[in-house]
């Protein structure tokens, strides 16, 4: 039987990317990220509404994100989900549902003011240290030369 856990999101990161090591030296870096959606109102005016990810990052790609990613960066988000439960101090079970990137592209500009327009620094980023220019299977190589990304020319599969 098949089976498939994937996520692909564009949004705002909510807050800088904050870079801790685990015991054994691993590198994590978290983030959240504000994707906006429109929903039409029961008046019929649309309304705009806000999904908040926790984004976490391991290895060499967090210790990147950790380096670039700032609030209101606009960024592309491709990972898997993941749900942690443990007891807290009273023995309540917990859980958190977050975003395990593998894959993290840089959209907008570098001010976080994320309007595609081009300018600033844009720049991508994968586990195990892959650096491309769009979002693939295979990664990439090079530079973000060329003009601002449109979010329609992503490769969603």
């Amino acid at each position: 039987m098949a089976s498939l856990n994937k996520v692909m999101l564009i949004g705002n990161a909510g807050r800088d990317a904050e870079l801790r090591y685990m015991a054994n030296g691993t590198a994590q870096a978290s983030f959240s990220l504000a994707v906006n959606r429109n929903l039409r109102g029961p008046d019929g005016e649309w309304t705009q509404e806000t999904d908040w990810f926790n984004v976490v990052a391991w290895r060499d790609l967090a210790e990147r994100l950790s380096q670039t990613v700032t609030k209101g960066r606009q960024l592309y988000v491709e990972g898997r989900l993941q749900v942690r439960s443990w007891d807290n101090d009273q023995g309540v079970k917990q859980y958190r549902t977050e975003v395990v990137a593998n894959q993290v592209l840089a959209l907008g500009r570098g001010d976080g003011a994320g309007d595609g327009s081009g300018g600033g620094s844009r720049g991508g980023w994968e586990e195990g240290g892959r650096r491309g220019s769009t979002p693939s299977r295979t990664g990439g190589t090079g530079d973000f030369g060329g003009g601002p990304i449109d979010p329609d020319d992503l490769p969603f599969e």
